[in-house]
């Protein structure tokens, strides 16, 4: 594909060595992992019991079902797609990874923006539907959901930088669009 480069068009590929950003790309891969599996843990087994309320766990909400469902997806795609980037016949399916790492940040993004929603109620409320603030009862759980929406939103950024790596190696595969130099003659003057 890149077969007639001009020899005094600059090299890209160079900047960055394959190994560092392959040793990059894995090692953000792994990272997703256990900040995946944290986010899981904290959001399962929190619950917390008001005397005047009654008790409140992970499983009241949808949001936070959603959270730990897409989190559990994006740990094992992280593992499987760490797995495969060692495996020569799939490293070569550059178009796989682009697609999953944008399917997977995609669906950590909704899910965030769900809990973030949700947090934002129960810690201010919403008064013209006549919702009172959640937290001051329930500060324990409240806690609990901050952090897993932190470590939720770690494992989004890595997802992010994931998918811009998987871009650059997709779209550094072919020729930038060929231009005359009489089109860049028209556009100097």
């Amino acid at each position: 594909m890149r077969e007639h480069l001009d020899e005094n068009a600059p090299n890209f590929t160079s900047n960055l060595p394959v190994p560092a950003l392959k040793l990059l790309d894995c090692s953000l891969r792994v990272s997703v992992i256990p900040l995946s599996i944290a986010t899981i843990w904290l959001t399962v087994t929190n619950k917390q019991d008001n005397i005047s309320y009654g008790k409140l766990e992970f499983s009241n909400f949808m949001g936070l079902k959603y959270m730990v469902c897409i989190s559990t997806i994006s740990a094992a795609y992280a593992f499987l797609a760490t797995m495969a980037s060692w495996i020569r016949c799939l490293v070569t399916k550059a178009w796989l990874f682009f697609v999953s790492d944008q399917i997977v940040a995609y669906l950590m993004l909704t899910s965030g923006a769900a809990v973030m929603e949700m947090l934002s109620l129960a810690y201010n409320g919403d008064r013209t539907v006549s919702w009172s603030e959640a937290c001051s009862s329930y500060g324990r759980f409240c806690s609990r959901m901050k952090v897993a929406l932190v470590l939720h939103a770690l494992a989004l950024c890595s997802f992010i930088v994931l998918a811009v790596i998987s871009a650059y190696r997709v779209f550094s595969m072919f020729e930038p669009p060929a231009v005359s130099h009489k089109e860049v003659d028209e556009e100097r003057t």
